[in-house]
């Protein structure tokens, strides 16, 4: 397995192939739909996304005594009409579950970017994962309000590399 850290440059991006397995180190954002939607209308970011990742996550609430609950990932071709944007805007990665779209793969391979999938059913599993959870944007949408996790080795594999090539199509 291969280890990498957020912030992501274009060097360990381009190190990256279709199908490796990483372990994932450092910040990333979770957002889903309505996060996405309220990003794209924004006239300036409540973050920025230059190399960072998003996780396509709306994490459980937070059982006591833990750092997150459940955080699984969500289906990313519900965020395919918005990622060509993000990307254009310096978002480096994404993570998810499932296939995307020809138009958000050919972005990945124009922006130089990669997506990653998650472990699909395992949102416990993954939760351990997480060292620290703090809130960053848009909190009126609950679980779907964008967060920055930290994250130590976090198993993740490599679905769409910066060249394009998707283990889908394989």
């Amino acid at each position: 397995m291969k280890k990498i850290s957020v912030p992501l440059d274009a060097k360990q991006i381009q190190s990256l192939k279709a199908g490796d397995e990483v372990l994932l180190t450092g910040d990333l954002f979770t957002a889903r739909d309505q996060a996405h939607k309220r990003l794209i209308a924004a006239k300036k970011l409540p973050l920025d996304l230059k190399g960072q990742v998003i996780y396509y996550c709306g994490p459980t609430n937070t059982p006591k005594g833990e750092v997150i609950g459940s955080c699984g990932p969500t289906t990313s071709s519900r965020m395919d009409g918005y990622t060509a944007r993000l990307l254009r805007k310096g978002l480096s990665a994404m993570i998810g579950k499932g296939r995307r779209s020809k138009e958000v793969r050919l972005a990945i391979k124009k922006h130089k970017a990669v997506y990653f999938l998650a472990y699909a059913g395992c949102g416990a599993l993954v939760s351990k994962y997480v060292r620290k959870v703090v809130p960053v944007a848009y909190q009126d949408l609950g679980p779907e309000a964008i967060v920055r996790l930290e994250v130590k080795d976090l198993p993740l594999i490599v679905a769409i590399d910066s060249k394009g090539k998707d283990i889908y199509e394989a």
